[in-house]
């Protein structure tokens, strides 16, 4: 596979105090990736203003929105997304909803959401006001109507719908997005039940997928594998176990996209005992 690294080192959309670790994971990853494949969006210095949008740093996530793509757009191959905090997804995602659509009007994309949390938020449900968990929300149409509506018409638009998502590893849940999972009937794949790699796919069948983008935020990962990542949760996946994850649906599907977030390691020289598992990640999505 034909593969384009789009790094983008962004903290705004992070809940974190100490969110501009995240600049350190980013470049740390680029370090290892081919420069002659990588692309590097460039992310404003100022944590930027909500703009009365209920989410913080709004005017700074708006502009990394657009820069990333801008990027995307001109990225050749198949775009894989560094992070960052997981609100680079947002652009990742929409930029892979429209290839999907231009390339066939039957396509199918499932997003797979490996992440520990759901990013399920609204401005209003949210108990940070940080947008790197409300992203999935806002690419489902639940978002700031600032940035979920690009034409202008006053109302977000999704670009998902419920049915595309599976959330894969989710295990720490706000009773607001456990309400909106339920209500919107999206599917949920525990660590326990990826264990059997089989078992997302099956999943994805049976939602007539015909081609997925894969998101990885770090923290889906069990804390006693990776270090560097700002809201670990317990009992979570094995390295080896994502990988084969990731592995059968690759196998299985086209890989339209992926992205791999929230690495931010507590300095620059701890970044290097969790890059081998990261770049086992990377590998299994471009091999």
């Amino acid at each position: 596979m034909s593969a384009t690294f789009v790094v983008v080192p962004s903290w705004q959309g992070s809940g974190s105090s100490r969110a501009m670790r995240l600049i350190d994971g980013a470049e740390a990853v680029r370090g290892d990736l081919p420069a002659a494949a990588t692309r590097v969006v460039e992310v404003p210095q100022g944590a930027g203003e909500s703009l009365d949008t209920g989410v913080h740093r709004f005017s700074s996530i708006a502009a990394i929105t657009q820069a990333t793509e801008a990027v995307l757009a001109e990225a050749p191959g198949t775009p894989i997304l560094i992070g960052g905090d997981c609100g680079v997804e947002f652009a990742g995602i929409r930029h892979a909803a429209a290839t999907a659509a231009r390339r066939s009007p039957d396509a199918r994309l499932a997003v797979v959401w490996f992440d520990a949390h759901a990013d399920l938020n609204t401005p209003q449900s949210s108990p940070s006001g940080a947008f790197h968990g409300m992203v999935l929300r806002s690419l489902l149409g639940g978002g700031p109507v600032e940035l979920s509506d690009p034409s202008g018409t006053g109302a977000a638009t999704p670009v998902l719908e419920p049915a595309q998502v599976v959330l894969a590893g989710a295990r720490a849940l706000d009773d607001a997005e456990a309400e909106y999972v339920a209500e919107a009937g999206i599917r949920m794949l525990g660590p326990t039940e990826l264990a059997d790699p089989a078992a997302l796919v099956e999943t994805l069948v049976a939602a007539g997928t015909t081609e997925v983008y894969l998101h990885v935020d770090l923290d889906v990962i069990d804390p006693g594998e990776i270090e560097g990542v700002q809201f670990p949760e317990p009992f979570g996946l094995p390295v080896a176990q994502l990988v084969a994850a990731i592995r059968a649906v690759r196998e299985a599907f086209p890989l339209t996209g992926a992205g791999i977030t929230e690495f931010a390691p507590s300095t620059p020289e701890a970044a290097v005992d969790d890059l081998p598992a990261i770049l086992r990640i990377v590998s299994a999505l471009v091999r």
